[in-house]
């Protein structure tokens, strides 16, 4: 699909920069929504896997103007686009690997154990964007090694701190919930706290690793 700016409510404009799954596409999404953020100023800014939605009061910008701005952004093209974001932070979670679904994964995938464990270990992840609750990060992407279909049946209770990994994805439940992910550890490490100043421990962009405990 061509991508495009159109509106989503009141105070907010949907970028659509495809629709399929590409790591270049994530990357571009999240320049654009930091751009937005920290350049344009005119409110937060949520991006996804191929899309990005553009929030602004309007009371205080114009639609037609905010809608300008992010066409402005959307025409500067994905090479040319810069994020001025801050370097990268690198985010360490401790893994316990005894997560009920690890020996099947690693069945699955034809790998031992060790196998699977060192294989998710020893890879540095980006984290794409934020969704499903509060903390939650989509990161990627796995060694394609690893099987990592979605159950077929979600569990009712996943709890907080999981592990999981999913469709050559990886994360870290925050609260207990409901959850289709393969759960193949867990961490003491909250992903969020809503007293603390900065409640997310992980933000979109972020490289995240996991040590095995």
């Amino acid at each position: 699909m061509k991508p495009r700016v159109v509106p989503f409510g009141e105070g907010a404009l949907l970028v659509e920069l495809g629709d399929e799954f590409q790591e270049n596409v994530v990357a571009w999404a999240r320049s654009i929504a930091e751009y937005w953020d920290t350049t344009y100023r005119y409110g937060p800014a949520v991006p996804a896997y191929a899309s990005v939605v553009l929030r602004f009061d309007p009371l205080r910008t114009a639609p037609t103007q905010a809608e300008e701005f992010a066409a402005e952004l959307l025409a500067r093209g994905e090479s040319a686009l810069v994020a001025p974001a801050e370097p990268r932070r690198l985010v360490e979670i401790p893994t316990t690997y005894d997560g009920p679904d690890l020996a099947e994964t690693a069945h699955r995938s034809h790998l031992s154990v060790d196998e699977l464990v060192a294989l998710h270990a020893k890879r540095e992840y980006t984290a794409y964007f934020l969704g499903f609750m509060p903390g939650f990060a989509y990161c990627g992407r796995l060694d394609p090694k690893i099987v990592s279909s979605r159950l077929e049946r979600p569990r009712e209770r996943v709890p907080a701190g999981s592990v999981a990994i999913a469709d050559g994805q990886t994360g870290v439940y925050p609260f207990a919930s409901p959850g289709g992910w393969r759960l193949i550890g867990r961490t003491e490490l909250a992903m969020f706290d809503a007293s603390a100043t900065e409640p997310v421990l992980i933000r979109a962009g972020d490289r995240v690793r996991f040590v095995p405990q």
